[in-house]
């Protein structure tokens, strides 16, 4: 006997994503509710038995009307038994969405903070729970439990922290994984994909975000699907983002900012947002980012530039003037050789840049 599973969560659903323009936030919290109707078409299309979401559906208990809409009406339309287990940024209250929100039939939300048990004989499976009612969970919600012996797959869906003994966040042990006697722990909390881990005879895994939303969350996001069986679980990664975010490092030493991106870039990055990190060696003027920026940022979903060069050799090279320059020059190049970490030698590139505009009468 084996059930087909989809497990996410940390959707985050309606964040500020502050760092953006205020219409390309509209854009993409739009964007996060269409993730929705992909996810129930995979569900459908895949003949998925159940949907564990794992907590942090929504990022706060501020949420749009049309997005409990889009939820409910997308978790309402999946073929498949879904189970929602609250987390820190949606802990469940009688004031919370999980509260007031009239969910579809098929959709179940554990509200407590005591492991619940749903037994569903038709695909021969327990699914547990318990949900955050507070923002913070300072004991773990998986201490003490144990699945009975039985003919039964175990599965269960828990927002919880395994990185820090001391989180805040239902801290969670592998221990307590081990003897959980589970076969499948379905988690969330953490927004990157780590593979799928084991501990004893119970699996477990974070799915990670299934979409981006700043550059502490890179690469491809989505979310697991696959089959759990008495004692195994096979499931792999299915992208669902719409768009990503990269960080991107480019040597400019020899040629111009511009052109050092472009033979960098992939052949269409219109849909993902950008880090792009500037290395190498500059002339004394440095790079002119705000104009760079104006130029290659319709390229890009959106970009962010930094400046990480340093003065090339040819410019400490002046040093030996007899000038005011060379004097500069030679006091700032003895501290460049004596300095200790990259981050204190840019700083030093950086104080002869403007120290130099200055002698020279030039805006930087």
């Amino acid at each position: 006997m084996s059930v087909k599973i989809v497990h996410a969560a940390d959707f985050h659903l309606d964040s500020a994503f502050g760092a953006l323009s205020a219409e390309q936030a509209r854009q993409r919290r739009r964007e996060s509710r269409e993730l929705l109707t992909r996810l129930c078409n995979y569900v459908n299309q895949n003949g998925i038995d159940l949907v564990l979401l794992a907590g942090d559906l929504f990022d706060s208990d501020t949420t749009y009307r049309e997005t409990l809409e889009a939820l409910s009406e997308a978790l309402g339309a999946m073929q498949a038994r879904v189970f929602i287990a609250p987390g820190n940024h949606d802990p469940y209250s009688a004031k919370s969405a999980y509260a007031t929100l009239s969910w579809p039939e098929n959709v179940h939300v554990f509200t407590s903070k005591t492991v619940e048990r749903v037994e569903l004989p038709e695909l021969q499976c327990a699914v547990y729970g318990a949900a955050f009612t507070a923002p913070v969970q300072d004991e773990s919600l998986l201490a003490g439990f144990r699945a009975p012996e039985d003919d039964f797959i175990h599965l269960m869906v828990l927002h919880g922290d395994i990185s820090a003994a001391e989180s805040r966040y239902d801290p969670l042990t592998k221990e307590q994984i081990k003897e959980s006697g589970l076969d499948y722990l379905a988690l969330g909390h953490t927004h990157r994909f780590g593979g799928v881990q084991r501990e004893g005879a119970t699996f477990y895994a974070y799915p990670g975000c299934p979409e981006g939303r700043g550059f502490d969350e890179l690469g491809e996001k989505g979310v697991l699907a696959g089959t759990v069986t008495r004692g195994g679980a096979e499931l792999s990664f299915v992208p669902l983002a719409k768009r990503k975010y990269e960080i991107m490092r480019v040597d400019v030493t020899g040629r111009t900012a511009e052109e050092a991106l472009l033979a960098a870039l992939p052949a269409d990055p219109s849909r993902d947002s950008y880090r792009v990190v500037f290395t190498g060696e500059t002339d004394e003027r440095g790079l002119d980012l705000a104009r760079l920026e104006e130029r290659l940022a319709p390229r890009f979903f959106s970009l962010e530039l930094r400046d990480e060069t340093r003065i090339g050799e040819d410019v400490w090279e002046r040093a030996d003037e007899d000038s005011l320059r060379g004097l500069f020059l030679r006091e700032l190049r003895a501290k460049y050789d004596a300095a200790r970490s990259d981050d204190e030698r840019a700083r030093i590139s950086l104080a002869a840049r403007y120290g130099l505009a200055a002698l020279d009468g030039r805006d930087i």
